[in-house]
């Protein structure tokens, strides 16, 4: 979560609230980090944390549309902002298909 945080705040997003939602808690088997945040302004973030070794592809980012639907219908409300944290190699559909999807990469 450091990291995260650390990121966003060399942007200068500066965050109020974070807490971190487990995959189990949204029923899928995925090995990512989700967090929920608010930042000063009111606005809710949600953010993804990524860490695998092969590349992203195009059927990742429907998962991850589809772990971002589940997140709203668990947090009971929609997300101003959508950001995902990926250390690993992108595919240049799957990154075009994430910023249509309103994606923030980094």
């Amino acid at each position: 979560m450091q990291m995260v945080v650390d990121s966003l705040r060399q942007k200068g997003k500066i965050f109020k609230k974070m807490q971190e939602i487990s995959p189990k808690e949204l029923d899928i088997r995925n090995k990512i980090k989700i967090y929920k945040a608010t930042d000063v302004h009111g606005y809710f973030w949600a953010i993804f944390s990524v860490s695998q070794k092969s590349r992203i592809l195009m059927k990742d980012v429907h998962r991850f549309e589809e772990i971002y639907a589940k997140l709203t219908l668990f947090c009971e409300h929609n997300f101003k902002y959508k950001v995902i944290f990926i250390d690993a190699p992108l595919c240049s559909k799957a990154a075009k298909a994430f910023k249509e999807a309103g994606w923030k990469i980094q």
